[in-house]
């Protein structure tokens, strides 16, 4: 993790703290970022990754808090989008969910390949897949709760925007993501993990 990653990171987070839709709205959407910001911190020397899941992490911060400063469903330029592509809502909440498979994808991946967790490497991008829609199923489950013990207070983070089939249409783009990733970057992370074999 550079000055440069650091840098980027706290300047976001600065700029989303900076006078928010709604503080609590914006708490919990920067949590993620925050919490996943110092476990990267806490385990660089013990377990520092590759190059590229350090920038897709920070690619995915930069979601959440851009999300969490705006809320979901009123970040500005995907409302323009919205008014140019005739959109019936703000879809920045589908960028955050393709993201929670896209970025967990590679995560894990190099947690599985480095820590040598499977005998077959056949089954590799099946349980990495398995994974993103375990933990896009957890966040659904999060926002159901925060939803039941807050009420009203967490409708912005919840951002369905009267969408009946939202949480599924999450769970499919986070699925997208997932696939995406593996498919796209399966062979740029190969040449990354190399360095960890010598």
């Amino acid at each position: 993790m550079s000055v440069y990653w650091w840098g980027l990171f706290g300047l976001v987070f600065l700029w989303s703290a900076v006078n928010p839709k709604d503080y609590f709205t914006w708490g919990l959407e920067a949590a993620p970022a925050v919490i996943a910001a110092l476990l990267l911190l806490t385990t660089r020397r013990r377990f520092p990754f590759s190059p590229l899941v350090y920038w897709l992490i920070l690619a995915h911060a930069i979601i959440l808090m851009v999300g969490g400063h705006y809320t979901y469903a009123e970040v500005p330029l995907f409302d323009w989008l919205g008014r140019e592509l005739g959109w019936e809502r703000n879809n920045y909440d589908k960028v955050g969910h393709f993201a929670q498979g896209f970025v967990p994808a590679i995560v894990a991946r190099e947690i599985i390949v480095r820590h040598s967790v499977l005998a077959r490497q056949s089954w590799l991008n099946f349980v990495v897949v398995a994974i993103c829609l375990a933990i896009s199923a957890c966040y659904e489950l999060i926002e159901w709760w925060v939803a039941v013990a807050t009420g009203d207070s967490a409708v912005a983070f919840l951002g369905t925007q009267g969408y009946e089939w939202d949480t599924q249409s999450d769970m499919a783009l986070a699925l997208a993501g997932a696939v995406g990733a593996l498919v796209l970057l399966g062979s740029i992370h190969d040449r990354q993990l190399l360095r960890f074999k010598q």
